[in-house]
């Protein structure tokens, strides 16, 4: 983590900006700024961004997959919250999607580290409960 961090910080540097694992870019050009307080919040940013825009980038394309994949299926995909994805299924089709939509999910992109879902189902957000698939 502690390599990560520093070459982070000094490829921004050099750069002026940072970029997600699939090349979308954030320019920063706070980076190298003189004023103390703009220069470490500019280190935070390149620090946080390639990570966190990488998992934007990866639920992207899950949705697009999702949607390709299950347009014939009784699902709605009604809303993403960061990490998450809601539904609406028929009730006699939830294990059947969900299974697939975590399937489409885990093999979106293929990393060093497996991705991993988990699923949740029942019939408002405050009564989820998860589905063992």
């Amino acid at each position: 983590v502690a390599k990560y961090i520093t070459k982070t910080k000094k490829d921004a540097g050099h750069d002026g900006f940072v970029q997600t694992l699939f090349g979308r870019k954030r320019f920063i050009p706070e980076i190298n700024s003189s004023a103390w307080n703009l220069r470490q919040a500019a280190e935070r940013m390149a620090i946080n961004m390639p990570i966190q825009g990488t998992a934007a980038d990866l639920i992207k394309m899950a949705m697009v997959e999702i949607n390709l994949k299950l347009k014939n299926e009784k699902v709605k995909m009604l809303l993403q919250v960061h990490d998450e994805l809601i539904f609406e299924v028929s009730e006699g089709g939830v294990k059947k999607v969900a299974e697939e939509i975590k399937k489409i999910m885990e093999n979106i992109y293929q990393l060093s580290v497996p991705l991993e879902v988990d699923v949740e189902a029942g019939d408002n957000w405050g009564a989820l409960e998860r589905l063992d698939i």
